[in-house]
């Protein structure tokens, strides 16, 4: 055993791991104070929204073409960039606020350009990931990386709420430069090997910049197994995306907002405790049954939190959903790592999370309306006597009713999938597209 992982490249990978841990968490910090300094400032719930839509919008943009700059450069060289970029606009954003010079919209810009550093740098650890671990391992290299994202979420607003009253926000801006010199100095002392151009690389060479981008969703639409994945995904993403908008008006509807951070907290434990687990794990030797299983999961978990107002079960259930979305990404990004030519991970990486997220501002738009004018007054009026008996009456019920049918709807999803042939058996169809060989230690 070297390092986490048995085989080859395991102790370059750990290394980048933790130096993207310890980053993450310190991107984590600098989110969260930021948004409370800019409605510490204004006053507006509005503007305290605009930080996290800075981010949003070009941070999606920019993932097109950080797919193929990771395809056609060095990969370490573009986690190097990411770094570098972020860790200097952070650094810029501290030097303002010393001087005394910092305002809401150099935070904005501050936001939208940082965005565009980090989105380089998923495409390319994603990419890196085949050279690096066995194909045995990369459900653990998911659940590893994933370990990073739920540590940030975790402990980064715990951990900015206490040094917010201790450093301000002056001291957490040089926390996160350090932690950028941190994640910079774990890839400086790395070697990466380079991905040899295969058969697919000559197409997706060809053409203009923009085109070579979206060679990804090319190398998708062709494999028909891999398209029934991406599109499952994408459903799932919009069916629980009505739930998690309207998670919080749900619980504040019938408890304080003190309970409302409990039962957070523990949607995020399940997260890290799911990380965990399938970085320990990697998963089952089926992959796709693995997605299925905890699919259903999730789907049964979001029922519950729907059927009775109880603090203690939708907590449970919080946990469980969470705990159930690390083994689901962990095995598709398995199997997408597998059947992904080495020359291709980034730009089909990129494509991916930008069709399957492209779904989710529908929930934003339509779950607030649809609760207030349509499942509320349903539930304090006609299905009173009926569905009211199940889930409860009052406040907050409609939207209830709302988690129990995604839940249902999630389910159906999972039967839906088994029984698309292609999606079931894309595993033993379509052949691996990275070499079961040896790497090389690195």
């Amino acid at each position: 055993m070297k390092g986490f992982f048995a085989g080859s490249g395991s102790r370059t990978f750990n290394l980048i791991c933790s130096g993207q841990i310890v980053s993450a968490i310190g991107t984590g910090l600098t989110n969260f104070t930021l948004g409370v300094w800019v409605y510490q400032q204004t006053g507006s719930a509005t503007k305290f929204a605009l930080v996290a839509l800075s981010g949003a919008l070009p941070g999606g943009v920019a993932l097109l073409f950080a797919g193929i700059l990771a395809d056609r450069w060095s990969r370490r060289g573009t986690m190097i960039l990411s770094n570098v970029g972020a860790g200097l606009v952070t650094l810029a954003a501290a030097v303002l606020l010393f001087v005394g010079r910092l305002e809401v919209w150099h935070v904005y810009v501050g936001v939208m350009v940082r965005a565009v550093f980090v989105a380089l740098l998923e495409p390319a650890l994603a990419a890196s990931t085949p050279l690096l671990v066995r194909k045995e391992d990369y459900g653990r290299a998911s659940g590893l990386i994933q370990t990073a994202r739920a540590s940030a979420q975790i402990v980064s607003p715990l951990l900015g709420g206490i040094l917010m009253s201790q450093v301000q926000l002056g001291g957490i801006l040089l926390l996160d430069f350090v932690s950028y010199l941190f994640a910079l100095g774990t890839l400086l002392i790395v070697t990466i090997p380079s991905a040899r151009p295969g058969a697919s690389a000559g197409r997706g060479a060809k053409g203009s910049l923009a085109s070579q981008a979206v060679y990804g969703w090319t190398f998708i639409k062709e494999r028909r197994g891999l398209l029934a994945l991406l599109l499952y995904f994408t459903v799932i993403n919009m069916i629980t995306g009505f739930a998690t908008v309207l998670f919080t008006p749900m619980i504040l509807s019938f408890t304080p907002a003190r309970v409302l951070g409990m039962i957070l907290s523990a949607g995020g434990v399940g997260f890290l405790c799911g990380s965990v687990v399938m970085s320990a794990w990697g998963g089952p030797r089926n992959r796709v049954k693995g997605i299925l299983w905890f699919g259903s999961l999730l789907g049964v978990c979001c029922i519950l939190a729907g059927l009775n107002p109880s603090p203690a079960l939708i907590a449970c259930a919080a946990f469980g959903m969470f705990f159930a979305l690390p083994v689901i990404n962990g095995c598709s990004q398995a199997i997408w790592q597998c059947k992904t030519p080495l020359e291709l991970q980034g730009r089909v990486y990129a494509m991916r999370r930008i069709i399957a997220l492209s779904c989710i501002p529908v929930p934003l738009v339509v779950a607030g309306p649809l609760a207030d004018r349509v499942f509320e007054p349903l539930v304090a009026g006609p299905l009173s006597a009926s569905v009211g008996a199940v889930i409860g009456r009052g406040a907050g019920r409609g939207i209830a009713l709302m988690f129990v049918i995604a839940g249902a709807l999630t389910i159906l999803t999972q039967l839906a999938a088994y029984l698309y042939p292609r999606l079931r058996l894309v595993e033993g169809e379509l052949p691996d597209a990275v070499p079961d060989v040896a790497l090389s230690e690195v």
